[in-house]
């Protein structure tokens, strides 16, 4: 076995990484002597895994056989805050004389409560009545990077242009503006006082869970909740897609992120706040969807909030998607980056002088800055191109030379149009290039200090004349951004994200009154957010289901550059939101994508009965009919349903088919269709999609060893899907970070469930010989549904 993993692994591409983990578990197995009446005791379910011996105090969340007050009214159930609370007080009571301490109680999107106790309590936990699961207190952190703020000489307004992209401004002009919902926004926190924001935050304006008290307000050095609510409703400097939206903040995470205990304790004071909306950017890397936050979140939904979250930047490889994108209700959203046109620019004066930094700067239409190649024209020097730099000095059909300095570049192509310049050339003031700026007044070209100099030079010498010679180069369409994390999500199969929408370089406010340009899928969730803000307003009967449906529904495909063809489906979902056509839907198909799940039988023939609504919003009879296409048309899948329904005005009808599929037929993997579902004018896309045989998930997606305070080790794996077999072993770290020799084989363990494993370690190998402290290299063997896979990783023994 050892030889066959050490040849094994000289065909590994050896990925580090270094993951701290506060989970651990431990295994034990009852065992007895002779004939013994033993009557199995009734556990509450344990997700993760956790060292049941260990002493150490750890944070776990409790979730309770008795309904929340979501879940009994949405099953037609009897429920109260003081009979949860009694609830809870007898399973606290059982825990009375130890060291347990309640950290957060929760009733009413999740009924339970967080608790920080022994490790070794757990158990007790577990048989305790009333009980009827334990989470993980996992971490989340946001969903962005690559913040850069934009100084006032940079900004200009026409930076926020992936809220007119979505068709937030079409929805303006139809007099949609958000007025009158609520968006709550679960995040870092929220600087309040940014002038942009002042007018959506009213006298209550939240809860910091990290500092529990009821200021909101933005941690020090933290800025993310901030862009976060500006793409929501910023109505200001710039506008957010809902700019007339009211805001709520709930600060859950602090400097070095936050816990499950704070996330759902965000969700569950949004909703009782009175929170239409509520925009989580935030997530963890574990692919699973059976988490206290998940639970909450589609509890929420069902209470009629429309919840989104980011779908996670671990892409562009699939089933990379983390909770809480993993929910099964909840909006999740992908990036894309916004389509655009490359020009190239030259600038010419005197015969053999060229000017090599000469790049397009801005514009105000494509039509203005290609009419630059019309003639010769002369150019004025007018200094920092302030508005008395013009005083006396004649621009009517000319090029405004101005040095960059003191204030804003879009102040300064707006003075020379306000003289009457044609266009203008931004030099810089220090070495190197300055920034790209939309939406400039006029045509403008910049160039470094240097080429600046040059045209100075040109005027000194009397050569005042300038031509440009600007090209069109390429277009580029609207893109799935390369981090945006894909799925399915384990165990449910689901399609993931939902829906995408801009997420690249993203301009939005920034803590003290500035603004900054992020990147991430965080960015994405808050057009989200926004555009249902809008769709509310409109539509204002509408639940949280048909809000989903319309923006899936309507969403546009888009064209991999690299391919030429349609993203796949986790990719890109439904594809990228139109908020408009949203409003306007008069069908909706619920829910907007589906996966038929996995079909394992052998060389046979199985059949699952599957179906979805269509809701006719319109105010005349309809006659829908449907078609299911699957990629590549594969032989061996058949779908059965009516080829026509008749739905009234205003009705809802179920469609109900029977998805077949011959496994003898088809290769193991995932296929993926698309139902289309027409009235005869419209069509609506259904990404849907299913596996043959096992699917092809991860199965392992990570590794951890860190020390315990009593001087052991804990080491262990995330594991999507669990293991039939797992092992560890330890090499040596060879010369430029390759596998060396074999040490040993630490841990082998059998029938592990998903999602994380840990083991305790002593910290020695072979003949208990005491492993030196350093850099090793662990690797994971995993067997799981016939497949397995090595993965190594570098690790640090302290």
């Amino acid at each position: 076995m050892i030889g066959k993993k050490m040849a094994r692994s000289l065909l590994i591409l050896l990925t580090f990484a270094l993951i701290l983990s506060s989970f651990s578990m431990g295994v034990f197995a009852n065992g007895s002597k002779g004939n013994l009446d033993i009557t199995p005791l009734e556990t509450a379910e344990l997700f993760g895994e956790h060292d049941l011996k260990s002493s150490d105090l750890t944070t776990v969340i409790v979730e309770l056989k008795a309904a929340s007050i979501v879940e009994a009214k949405n099953k037609g159930q009897k429920q109260s805050k003081a009979n949860l609370k009694k609830e809870r007080e007898q399973v606290i009571g059982a825990l009375k004389g130890s060291a347990a301490k309640v950290k957060r109680e929760y009733d009413h999107v999740f009924s339970g409560f967080a608790v920080e106790l022994p490790a070794n309590q757990i158990p007790q936990l577990l048989s305790t009545p009333g009980v009827k699961a334990v989470y993980p207190n996992v971490t989340y952190t946001v969903d962005a990077f690559d913040p850069q703020e934009i100084d006032a000489e940079a900004f200009s307004p026409a930076m926020m242009d992936s809220a007119p992209f979505i068709g937030s401004d079409l929805a303006w002009d139809a007099g949609f503006t958000g007025k009158g919902v609520t968006v709550a926004i679960i995040d870092t926190g929220v600087d309040y006082t940014h002038p942009d924001l002042v007018h959506a935050f009213g006298d209550y304006k939240g809860w910091d869970f990290v500092d529990n008290d009821n200021d909101p307000q933005e941690g020090p050095g933290q800025y993310h909740g901030t862009h976060v609510a500006g793409t929501v409703a910023a109505n200001g400097g710039i506008k957010g897609v809902a700019p007339e939206a009211n805001l709520l903040a709930y600060r859950v995470l602090g400097p070095n992120g936050g816990t499950t205990a704070d996330v759902v304790a965000g969700i569950e004071l949004a909703v009782q706040d009175g929170a239409d909306i509520m925009n989580l950017s935030l997530g963890n890397t574990l692919n699973n969807p059976d988490w206290a936050t998940s639970i909450a979140l589609d509890w929420a939904m069902a209470e009629g909030v429309v919840a989104v979250t980011s779908n996670g930047n671990s892409g562009p490889n699939n089933w990379t998607v983390g909770s809480p994108g993993t929910s099964r209700d909840a909006i999740s959203v992908g990036a894309t980056q916004l389509p655009y046109n490359v020009f190239t620019s030259i600038i010419s004066t005197t015969e053999g002088l060229d000017y090599p930094s000469a790049k397009v700067m801005g514009f105000p239409n494509e039509e203005e800055l290609l009419a630059l190649n019309d003639g010769e024209y002369e150019f004025v020097y007018v200094g920092l191109g302030a508005v008395a730099d013009f005083e006396g000095k004649d621009l009517t059909g000319k090029i405004a030379l101005i040095s960059r300095g003191e204030f804003a570049f879009v102040d300064k192509a707006t003075n020379a149009k306000n003289a009457g310049a044609v266009g203008a050339i931004i030099y810089n003031n220090v070495a190197g290039e300055h920034a790209d700026v939309p939406g400039m007044a006029v045509p403008t070209i910049k160039t470094t200090l240097a080429d600046g100099q040059k045209l100075l030079a040109e005027l000194e010498a009397g050569n005042n004349t300038v031509s440009f010679n600007i090209e069109f180069d390429k277009a580029v369409g609207e893109t799935m951004a390369g981090f945006s994390s894909r799925g399915p999500v384990t165990h449910t199969w689901m399609i993931k994200p939902d829906v995408s929408a801009p997420g690249v370089n993203i301009v939005s406010t920034f803590p003290g009154e500035t603004y900054a340009a992020l990147q991430g899928t965080s960015m994405s969730a808050p057009h989200v957010a926004g555009a249902a803000a809008l769709i509310l307003h409109a539509n204002p009967s509408w639940g949280p289901d048909e809000v989903k449906a319309a923006l899936m529904n309507t969403a546009e495909d888009m064209i991999d550059p690299a391919t030429g063809k349609v993203y796949a489906h986790n990719s890109q979902g439904a594809g990228s939101i139109r908020v408009l056509d949203a409003i306007n839907a008069t069908t909706l198909v619920v829910p907007g994508s589906y996966s038929f799940g996995k079909f394992v039988k052998v060389d046979d023939v199985q059949v699952e009965k599957q179906s979805f609504t269509i809701k006719n919003l319109s105010n005349e009879r309809k006659r829908y009919s449907f078609k299911v296409e699957f990629a590549g048309n594969p032989k061996g899948i058949k779908v059965m349903t009516s080829n026509s329904l008749n739905v009234p005005a205003n009705k809802t009808q179920q469609v109900n088919f029977n998805v077949q599929v011959d496994t003898s037929k088809l290769e193991p993997g995932y296929y993926e269709a698309t139902i289309k579902v027409s009235d005869g004018s419209t069509t609506i896309d259904v990404p849907s999609i299913l596996f043959v045989g096992e699917p092809d998930y991860p199965r392992v997606t990570g590794a951890f060893m860190g020390k315990e305070a009593d001087g052991s080790y804990y080491v262990g794996s995330y594991l999507p899907g669990g293991a039939e077999v797992i092992e560890y072993d330890i090499y040596v770290l060879g010369p430029g970070n390759t596998i060396g020799g074999f040490v040993d084989t630490i841990g082998s363990f059998e029938n592990v469930p998903s999602p994380i494993h840990e083991f305790s370690w002593d910290g020695t190998v072979q003949n208990g010989i005491n492993l030196p402290n350093g850099d090793w290299v662990l690797g994971v063997y995993v067997e799981k549904a016939g497949v397995t896979e090595y993965k190594a990783y570098l690790v640090t023994k302290n």
